[in-house]
């Protein structure tokens, strides 16, 4: 709590110094996010995550290299399909469990009344939080990505970089929105523990649940193209590996009738739906923490 028991914030309780203006709400945002984006990079969870990426993301390139007859690491441009899946698997228990333990922690430490005490407000510090995560989930990716490109240029392979702008954009965009997630359940749990443990029940029902229960829903409800298609956009994980699909220029009728349905009909728009559903992901369930840790006393 060194950054907001600092001169900035002591200042402001200082006599005598009545005439400096208070920090106003970026000025706070910021300061929280320093500190948040701090302590997460600081953070056991940071360099493992990193490291584990990294080191994933180069065996997906060895069993794609092996899948086409070849030996060593491949070239980037087909790393990049198996990375998406490793994203799918990585990227979301990340966030989640970063967004879970983040507000629910410090109050269970005690460390939130003693934040809010200070002048700044609740959705300040909830903002603050957020962007500092969000912060330090960019870089262990960045980081992991770009190692794993570092290592692919220096074998001599053709590296895409299009391709690895790409694929690291719309993994945050990912990650923002399960950040999101684990903010909003943060703030309704009160031990870290509990909130770190639902976020992993919500990982494995977005991950597996959610396939088994669309796959069992049209075979059994027998739901039309445009109906299984709707349902899929609801799953933030399903909108990432499309987006990911057509980005790449790849065709979605992979996917199968729904991604066929979705380039026939949607077309060029794709991109703004696919945009559009990862931006409501990462609102609405903030906009949902806001309104609970409003209502909400920190003990």
């Amino acid at each position: 709590m060194s950054t907001l028991t600092g001169s900035r914030w002591a200042g402001m309780a200082e006599p005598g110094r009545g005439s400096r203006r208070p920090p106003g709400f970026a000025g706070n945002v910021v300061t929280v996010a320093r500190r948040e984006a701090r302590d997460a990079v600081t953070s056991r969870w940071f360099v493992l995550y990193t490291a584990a990426f990294a080191g994933l993301g180069l065996a997906v390139s060895f069993v794609s290299a092996a899948g086409s007859g070849g030996t060593g690491l491949s070239g980037y441009g087909r790393t990049t399909a198996g990375l998406v899946n490793l994203v799918l698997l990585v990227v979301p228990l990340m966030a989640l469990t970063a967004g879970a333990s983040s507000v629910a922690s410090d109050r269970e430490r005690g460390m939130l009344p003693y934040l809010l005490a200070q002048p700044v407000s609740r959705g300040e510090v909830l903002l603050g939080k957020y962007f500092g995560l969000a912060l330090a989930l960019a870089a262990s990716m960045c980081l992991g990505l770009g190692v794993c490109a570092a290592v692919l240029a220096w074998k001599g392979h053709v590296t895409r970089p299009a391709s690895l702008a790409w694929l690291l954009g719309l993994s945050t965009a990912l990650a923002l929105g399960m950040l999101s997630v684990g903010m909003l359940i943060s703030v309704v749990a009160r031990r870290a523990s509990v909130a770190v443990g639902t976020a992993v029940f919500a990982w494995l029902v977005l991950v597996f649940v959610s396939d088994l229960g669309l796959m069992a829903g049209a075979i059994t409800l027998r739901l039309r193209i445009e109906e299984l298609f709707m349902l899929s956009l609801i799953n933030p994980l399903q909108v990432f590996k499309m987006w990911s699909l057509y980005a790449a220029d790849a065709s979605l009728d992979v996917l199968g009738p729904a991604g066929l349905y979705a380039t026939e009909e949607l077309g060029r728009t794709l991109h703004a739906v696919f945009a559009g559903c990862l931006a409501a992901w990462a609102v609405v369930p903030m906009l949902a923490a806001a309104v609970v840790m409003s209502r909400r006393s920190p003990l």
